[in-house]
């Protein structure tokens, strides 16, 4: 055990030391790299929050909702977000009031209208196609796919579908599908915003002398000159004008210019890594301490862990040699829960021997009796001390079957507990069943009667019977003269319920969980009126476990008892009648 702890700590010495020495050499020979790539991803990332934010400025009137929208991304990308206007007013922070004040210098402008010197291409403003509009346009665009399927379409930002080669201003070319056209027509939508924007462009252009060739002028329709439009080849002062147009049409449906600010979560800026011989000098140092750490940590475990395991190991030796008290304190974790399930089992083994003491001590009383009765009276004929008359025999014969009673329970239990129980079933009139027991159990000190429904289940009628009257032939036993027993058959759901009540004793609280057991009895006088075998309940729930069921009861104390079985009105893995598989004991 001592060797366990000893190569236990050097190992997680050595592994420890390896892991610090390989870091600090990994860290050493990466440092210029790390920054590189530090600064890299600190710059695309300040690129990616401010095309999010721009994206959001582009497609809002104002900041104003514009909190949550921030908060998301100062989340996804760890960083405070803080938008000012021109005098500094802060529109949106998503720090709080500990925050410290933000940089003087902000890190870049967000204005849609002015991205370097060209608009947002988001923010499209009065040309955002209606839900129908978007609707009627795509589904002329599949149509369009079907024609020709060398076409791929794309959204443009109003949500007006293009092909992916084309530029804004372009007109496609959609060679024998006549469904192009219609896919290209101007909705409502954008009508009125070409006819605004028409108008504010005319406003400018009309300033500029000999402009009367650069507009179109056909009465009823909306028509642009799309090279001016783009200002492609249009002189400087028209694409002014048409610049001009766009800025004044599209200004009420974006947020106004403002400063953006980044900084950590805590408003400070990242500490830069130190490079110098200082740096490294106390990263050995470090090093250094860690290893120290470590091997203090790994020797601590290592004897946390031993100090369990050689108690397991006393503990088991303990049980080995047959004393059954052993248990052990294991702690928590893995090794508790190790100890917790030895000690179960230590428990279980215990149980099992004293059950096994108990049935011994109970089958030899059990077989002691009726022995004793036949031994005697056939010696006391055979000594001539008494006639061979029809009652002497039909005592012998009774307590012949008693006995025979007991070894085929005792029969039953044991093929149950090996596995080879067998069932036969078949499909069965569950109600023909219940009045067949009651019949064979009819007792005239009590009232023993069955109230039934018409009842169809799939189930081994032997074994059935046998269950049932186990119960029937416990509560008789166990219900004084005058008292009544009922057994009822009724459906409830996919389930058939068989209840037997009696009027009886009851039993006590403390002794129903016990009823199942083999060999328990609530009368311990072991009276021949109750003195069953006291393996009746424990067959009976064998042989309802294995027809796919559960049986349990409810009792009180001079109100009587109520046992329940209930059985699925389809065998379980059965399709026909054919012979069950065998059932392990649970």
């Amino acid at each position: 055990m001592k060797s366990l702890l000893v190569r236990f700590f050097l190992f997680s010495v050595v592994i420890a030391a390896c892991s610090i020495a390989v870091t600090a050499w990994l860290a050493s020979q990466a440092t210029t790299g790390t920054i590189r790539q530090e600064q890299g991803e600190a710059l695309a990332t300040e690129t990616q929050i401010f095309d999010d934010v721009l994206g959001y400025a582009a497609t809002h009137q104002n900041w104003s909702q514009a909190k949550s929208e921030m908060d998301k991304i100062a989340r996804k990308y760890s960083r405070r977000i803080a938008l000012t206007d021109h005098n500094g007013k802060k529109l949106v922070d998503t720090g709080d009031a500990s925050s410290p004040p933000l940089p003087v210098t902000p890190k870049a402008i967000v204005d849609p209208l002015n991205v370097n010197g060209k608009i947002d291409p988001r923010a499209v403003g009065p040309f955002k196609l209606t839900q129908d509009e978007f609707d009627k346009l795509h589904a002329f665009a599949e149509e369009l796919k079907h024609c020709n399927r060398s076409i791929q379409i794309v959204d443009a930002p109003n949500g007006r579908p293009r092909l992916s080669t084309d530029e804004p201003g372009n007109l496609s070319t959609w060679e024998s599908c006549e469904v192009g056209n219609a896919l290209y027509t101007l909705t409502r939508t954008e009508t009125v915003a070409y006819q605004e924007l028409q108008r504010l462009f005319t406003q400018c252009v009309a300033k500029i002398p000999g402009n009367e060739q650069l507009l179109y002028r056909d009465p009823g329709r909306v028509q642009f000159d799309w090279e001016i439009l783009t200002a492609r080849y249009a002189p400087p002062e028209i694409a002014a004008c048409m610049e001009s147009a766009r800025h004044t049409q599209l200004q009420p449906y974006v947020a106004e210019q403002a400063q953006l600010y980044l900084t950590s979560p805590t408003g400070q800026e990242p500490q830069s890594i130190d490079l110098s011989t200082t740096g490294v000098t106390r990263i050995t140092v470090v090093a250094l301490g860690i290893l120290a750490l470590a091997g203090f940590a790994s020797w601590i475990t290592a004897t946390q862990l031993v100090r369990p395991i050689r108690a397991l190991t006393a503990a088991t030796k303990r049980t080995a040699e047959g004393d059954r008290t052993a248990r052990v304190d294991g702690g928590a974790g893995e090794i508790g829960e190790l100890a917790k399930s030895f000690n179960a089992m230590s428990e279980k083994l215990a149980d099992t021997e004293r059950q096994r003491q108990a049935m011994v001590s109970d089958v030899a009383h059990e077989l002691r009796t009726p022995l004793g009765n036949i031994t005697g009276w056939l010696e006391a004929t055979q000594d001539g001390l008494a006639e061979p008359d029809p009652h002497l025999i039909d005592m012998l014969l009774e307590e012949s079957l008693l006995l025979q009673r007991l070894v085929d329970d005792l029969h039953d239990l044991a093929q149950a507990d090996a596995g080879t129980l067998r069932l036969h079933p078949e499909p069965i009139a569950l109600d023909d069943v219940v009045d067949q027991v009651v019949n064979a159990q009819q007792n005239r000190e009590i009232l023993l009667r069955a109230e039934t429904a018409p009842v169809h289940a799939t189930a081994d009628p032997v074994r059935l019977r046998q269950a049932l009257g186990n119960l029937v032939a416990n509560a008789v036993r166990y219900t004084p003269p005058g008292g009544e027993v009922v057994v009822k058959l009724f459906q409830e759901g996919d389930n058939a319920i068989l209840e037997v009540r009696d009027t009886g004793t009851g039993i006590a609280p403390q002794d129903v969980p016990h009823v199942f057991d083999r060999f328990w009895r609530a009368d311990k006088s072991r009276s021949r009126r109750t003195g069953g075998s006291g393996l009746g309940l424990a067959i009976t729930r064998h042989l309802v476990e294995a027809h796919g069921g559960t049986v349990s009861v409810t009792s009180a104390i001079g109100q009587g008892s109520t046992f329940s079985i209930s059985l699925p009105m389809s065998f379980p893995d059965h399709d026909g009648p054919a012979e069950r598989s065998p059932m392990r004991q649970r």
